[in-house]
């Protein structure tokens, strides 16, 4: 039988100790580099004596002499520490990689992001997203945030700019009567027009559409878009919200989108990404298909 498997090892900080002592040459100096005493250090290196069975060192009055096996030995561990450094530090660094980090808005998050993130980790699966949703400004240079998608004031030539607003009238398909396909900018006076904090979107719209003569009811306001967007679907009344909040539903067909002009809006969503992430291949992945999406349903806005 193997002499290891007679006297296994009960603790790897005895070859901790050792290594150091081996390479220093030292029970005093490897004390100094673990921040340990002599005397514990030599009291480990004795208890890996014992549970391997044979001497590491000579030891002489003033100095310590590795043995033969000692000698075989330190250079063993060395190359295991060593390995098991450089296996660290790749999985630490491995780990940043594989984890995405991105910041967004409640509403962004929930009524788009989400959504569709399964086709994102379809095309990345080794990715891990951690999504924070948050309606506060983000450091964008802080480490916990790889990439952020902000919704605010946009300008014409803005790098950073991913999607142009533009609003659109929805509704649920239980407002339509029996018979009826859909509705029309006339049916507006027969509903609750949701409104986004104030009515000014909405006078906006109708304007864009001559249609400003009307017993409107601005009655029923919210305090974010998403929740605007739900009240819409759950058949609260006929919601104007931006169309990238609304898009999913759309598609899905839990929201018809109103016949008429939709209405300029000087919002839109930007990508703001971390500069000293900028270069890693997570964030290229995320921009290319963040781009690609936000072209995508661009294409299929009207007017």
């Amino acid at each position: 039988m193997l002499e290891w498997a007679v006297r296994p090892l009960r603790s790897l900080s005895g070859l901790i100790d050792f290594e150091c002592a081996a390479r220093w040459g030292s029970f005093k100096l490897a004390a100094r580099e673990l921040h340990k005493t002599p005397a514990a250090v030599s009291l480990q290196v004795k208890q890996l004596e014992e549970a391997v069975g044979f001497a590491l060192f000579v030891r002489h009055p003033r100095h310590i002499a590795l043995t033969a096996k000692g000698q075989e030995l330190a250079i063993a561990v060395a190359r295991m520490l060593a390995d098991l450094g450089a296996k660290v530090a790749a999985l630490q660094r491995g780990s940043d990689e594989a984890v995405l980090r991105i910041s967004t808005t409640h509403s962004f998050a929930i009524k788009w992001l989400v959504p569709r993130m399964s086709r994102f980790t379809k095309l990345h699966p080794e990715l891990d997203l951690r999504i924070d949703s948050n309606d506060t400004p983000v450091d964008i240079e802080d480490d916990a945030v790889d990439v952020a998608i902000r919704y605010g004031p946009v300008k014409d030539g803005d790098p950073a700019l991913l999607f142009r607003e533009r609003l659109v009238p929805v509704y649920s398909p239980d407002l339509l009567a029996d018979g009826q396909d859909a509705l029309q900018l006339s049916d507006l006076t027969r509903f609750p027009l949701l409104c986004e904090r104030t009515p000014e979107a909405w006078l906006q719209l109708l304007n864009e559409n001559r249609a400003l003569k009307g017993d409107y009811d601005f009655s029923r306001t919210y305090s974010h878009w998403g929740v605007l967007a739900q009240a819409a679907v759950a058949g609260q009344g006929i919601g104007l919200v931006p169309y990238g909040i609304a898009f999913e539903d759309i598609r899905a067909g839990t929201l018809l989108q109103l016949a008429c002009r939709s209405a300029p809006f000087g919002y839109g969503y930007r990508l703001l990404v971390n500069p000293h992430k900028e270069t890693m291949t997570k964030v290229k992945h995320f921009r290319e298909w963040i781009v690609n999406e936000m072209e995508s349903m661009s294409r299929t806005l009207g007017t």
